[in-house]
């Protein structure tokens, strides 16, 4: 039972190191996209798929970590807890304003910039700070 425990806390701690390569890859192609059109279609079909995945492997051998410890919510629990609603609701306004956002406006795509940078950048930070605490227990 203990080498189970083990190993789910190694691929909760790799599922925390993908999510954190994601949204820095996110982040990069989003700085370095140029067209519209090529941003939402790559990101429709690779990156949004590929993110969310990543983002289920961490909640889910978290999930798991949980019942393995019998539900015992401590503060560091409770904390990723609530850091995985806020990256499922922070993803969820940044993809919906991405839907939404016109490919014939001249000027969307940099209106867009900003905000979605903004954003990823949060998340960036927010996970990174989670795992470093989680690291450093």
């Amino acid at each position: 039972m203990n080498e189970m425990y083990s190993m789910g806390l190694v691929l909760h701690s790799w599922s925390a190191v993908a999510v954190l390569v994601m949204i820095f890859l996110n982040l990069f192609i989003l700085i370095s996209a140029k067209d519209l059109a090529k941003y939402k279609r790559a990101n429709s079909l690779y990156w949004m798929p590929l993110e969310i995945t990543v983002l289920g492997s961490l909640l889910f051998t978290g999930i798991v970590m949980m019942a393995a410890k019998h539900l015992d919510f401590t503060i560091e629990n409770i904390a990723m807890i609530i850091l995985g609603v806020i990256l499922i609701v922070l993803e969820a306004k940044r993809l919906k304003t991405l839907k939404y956002l016109s490919v014939k406006k001249e000027h969307a795509f940099m209106a867009y910039k900003p905000f979605a940078r903004t954003i990823l950048q949060a998340e960036f930070v927010l996970v990174l700070l989670m795992t470093l605490w989680m690291w450093y227990i």
